[in-house]
């Protein structure tokens, strides 16, 4: 049994350098046994190379990393036996069918999947007999999914896992992504969706710029913020300047974010509350949400990008 103390994955310092770019640039972070972890960041923030490193596929240039309590560059073959690496195109082989490809994979293991049975429950039985080349984008991102789960992997990287799905299948790989999770697994992802970052990750990593921005629970990095604010989203439009009339406050305090949603720069006391709750009822405007002190993930994750852009990384 794996010891539980131990992280799964363990990252400290690393440095990947492609001639004067610093592609990864001092990350360190641990990732804790059976969470399902999230890797976030801009295209060309590092954490491609960052993956690649943990599984084995890259040799960094400084620092270390423990993936299992194994080193990826050393330890390869012992380490391919126990993870499942899910890319987000390629490594399939289009002149096979379905069937043949997982079975293929099933056969690289000693205790493998049924792979009829995964099949099944990625959504793929009756494009068992279809030549890969011939899926679509999101069966081919299912078929891609099914190969990284089929050997039981104690530890599964998955890069853009709903990627090309439509939104029932990406629903039920969710589901499997959080099955996978509750029998043991650890499961690290990167993913542009930060809904799916939100609803699926226990902890998120944002890198900007091969620097680690940020690290914490979805809710951490969300209530995380120097400035006391009340997010309101309403049904219709809001006059953002007769409402900071009403709440007594200089117009540049009520801040529209996008249509539908806006930004009160002051704490959430109850008197603030019972104030816009009077302003939507006298303007006929339905309440949609109201949090304290509280961002989206995305409201975040632009504020870091913006913060570093122009740093190169790749």
């Amino acid at each position: 049994m794996p010891d539980r103390d131990v992280p799964a994955l363990s990252v400290a310092g690393l440095e990947k350098h492609y001639g004067a770019v610093r592609a990864v640039d001092g990350v360190s972070f641990d990732v804790h046994r059976g969470e399902v972890f999230g890797l976030l960041g801009p295209n060309g923030a590092g954490k491609t190379t960052t993956l690649e490193i943990l599984e084995g596929y890259r040799v960094a240039d400084a620092g270390h990393a423990k993936v299992l309590g194994l080193d990826p560059e050393r330890d390869g073959d012992r380490l391919r036996a126990r993870i499942g690496v899910m890319l987000q195109e390629g490594g399939l082989y289009p002149g096979l069918r379905v069937g043949e490809v997982l079975r293929l994979f099933a056969a690289y293991y000693r205790d493998a999947e049924d792979p009829d049975a995964l099949l099944d429950v990625v959504g793929l039985t009756g494009a068992r007999q279809r030549m890969v080349r011939r899926l679509s984008g999101g069966q081919a991102q299912r078929l891609s999914l099914a190969c990284a789960l089929v050997g039981k992997p104690e530890l599964v990287f998955l890069d853009e896992p709903t990627a090309g799905m439509d939104p029932q299948a990406r629903a039920t790989t969710w589901e499997l992504i959080r099955a996978v999770a509750r029998r043991g697994a650890t499961v690290v992802l990167t993913t542009h969706l930060l809904d799916e970052a939100e609803r699926l990750c226990d902890r998120l990593a944002i890198i900007a710029g091969g620097r680690l921005a940020a690290l914490g629970t979805p809710r951490e990095l969300t209530a995380a913020t120097d400035t006391p604010q009340v997010r309101l989203v309403t049904a219709q439009p809001v006059d953002t300047e007769k409402l900071a009339a009403t709440l007594g406050l200089a117009p540049d305090v009520v801040v529209e974010v996008r249509s539908g949603e806006y930004l009160v720069q002051r704490a959430a006391t109850p008197a603030l509350i019972a104030a816009l709750a009077t302003f939507l009822r006298d303007q006929d405007v339905t309440m949609v949400a109201l949090d304290a002190a509280r961002r989206s993930l995305e409201d975040v994750f632009l504020q870091i990008t913006a913060e570093t852009e122009g740093t190169p990384a790749a």
